[in-house]
């Protein structure tokens, strides 16, 4: 059975629609209370509650602590804070659920709400079809959310401490470094720590006002960090998205590094010292095929998973991996934490600058990726594959023209109503080609606005 309300990470939709509201948050609240309890939780179990800068956040939270402690169990608030200090407080306090409310990349209009189990790790896609299973049919009819059973908790002090930890307290002092947060949860977090650790910074994205997540700023759009460390002369940029699980990067030319190249980095350099956890690395079907290439020329190998960072934290569970992420940014490095940290990643890859002496803009160069094109088309409904018919057909043709020398991947964004087109080949003329009969393929099957 498919989950109705959750995608690749959680529940996400327009503030205000039907399945992103105060009413359906009690509902959600009710539902992983009761789901939590089914799986051995006991009443009066601690629940830690984080989310980022949206002006919706704070009214979603009370609604979902409501409808925790109608069941019985302790819901905590951090406030607003990253991702990855949701998951670290839940391992700390011995809580036996986590909920972070975010719409991770997306424009301020939208929020999300998604959940980790006691372990700190995304709950599986057989845990949030249970929660959908116990969804009630209606929340209180008043709309009033009582926050009289909401206790606090510094979330930030405890992450920053843990990270601020990974290295010596002034190994950065000399650098400097552009840093956009996106108006998002980690405007204070990553400030403080590189701040901490002996960093110059240069801030950009760090004034939320409730409206302005990801607005121009963050992972989404990383051409002013870029312009910002050419005019400063920067070592580095460092871009989070709204809830700070992602991590883009640009070199000191203000070239902008993606996921692909930040976990290739990573991998080479963890194999050349030994220490790359059974000589793996895990990424999705959307990474480059230049990874897999750098990676086993190195005498590691890589693993892929489907699109979303908890399928490859999944992964790495079964396979015993240490490191995995996305070409987006989800950089899991899980001997610090076993989710996306976007400011340990940052922390992880100026230790390669440091123990190689080398800049980014020569250590990029690990990674010589394969011609790639890729497209994202807004479309009315997303229609059933087995429905279409040019689309199938022309993903079979370009296949088979391609063969081992390229691939195609089509797919629905689990969060947003796009269809997301990726072509690898030979040479840029032919991805760009096989694309655009792609793109003709798509208007043919579906409306795209």
């Amino acid at each position: 059975m498919s989950r109705k309300y959750f995608g690749t990470d959680g529940v996400r939709g327009p503030y205000g629609s039907a399945t992103m509201n105060e009413a359906f948050a009690w509902r959600l609240g009710v539902a992983a209370a009761q789901f939590a309890l089914t799986q051995g939780a006991k009443v009066g179990s601690a629940v830690i509650l984080g989310r980022d800068t949206r002006a919706s956040g704070e009214s979603l939270e009370r609604a979902l602590a409501a409808g925790l402690a109608s069941v019985g169990l302790q819901p905590i608030s951090t406030g607003v804070v990253p991702t990855p200090a949701v998951s670290l407080a839940v391992r700390l306090e011995q809580a036996v659920l986590g909920v972070v409310i975010t719409a991770s990349h997306n424009p301020a209009a939208d929020n999300g709400i998604k959940f980790f189990g006691s372990s700190g790790i995304k709950l599986t896609d057989d845990e949030e079809l249970l929660i959908e299973q116990l969804l009630p049919a209606t929340a209180p009819a008043d709309g009033n959310y009582s926050t009289r059973h909401l206790s606090y908790l510094d979330a930030s002090s405890l992450y920053k401490k843990t990270v601020t930890s990974l290295m010596p307290m002034i190994t950065l002092q000399g650098w400097k470094i552009v840093l956009d947060t996106a108006n998002g949860a980690a405007c204070a977090t990553s400030r403080d720590v590189l701040t901490q650790l002996g960093a110059e910074l240069v801030l950009i994205g760090n004034q939320p006002d409730g409206s302005n997540i990801n607005a121009g700023v963050g992972s989404q759009y990383p051409e002013k960090m870029a312009a910002a460390v050419k005019a400063s002369g920067a070592r580095l940029g460092v871009a989070h998205d709204g809830d700070a699980d992602r991590c883009i990067l640009c070199d000191e030319r203000g070239d902008v590094l993606d996921g692909d190249e930040i976990l290739t980095m990573l991998a080479l350099q963890a194999l050349r010292e030994d220490r790359l956890t059974k000589r793996t690395l895990v990424v999705t079907v959307q990474s480059n095929l230049g990874v897999d290439a750098a990676v086993s020329a190195a005498g590691g190998r890589v693993l892929r998973t489907q699109v979303g960072d908890r399928y490859v934290i999944e992964q790495m569970l079964a396979d015993g991996a240490t490191l995995g992420g996305e070409s987006s940014g989800h950089v899991i490095c899980a001997d610090v934490s076993p989710t996306g940290d976007g400011l340990v990643a940052a922390l992880k890859v100026i230790e390669v600058m440091l123990a190689t002496g080398r800049p980014l803009s020569e250590l990029r160069h690990g990674l010589k990726k394969f011609p790639q094109l890729s497209a994202a088309l807004t479309v009315r409904e997303k229609k059933p594959f087995a429905t279409l018919k040019s689309l199938p057909a022309e993903i079979t043709a370009i296949e088979t023209e391609l063969g081992a020398k390229g691939r195609v991947l089509v797919r629905y964004s689990g969060t947003e109503p796009k269809l997301r087109l990726l072509v690898e080949g030979p040479t840029d003329e032919i991805v760009l080609r096989c694309l655009n009969r792609l793109k003709a393929a798509t208007r043919a099957d579906l409306e795209v606005l």
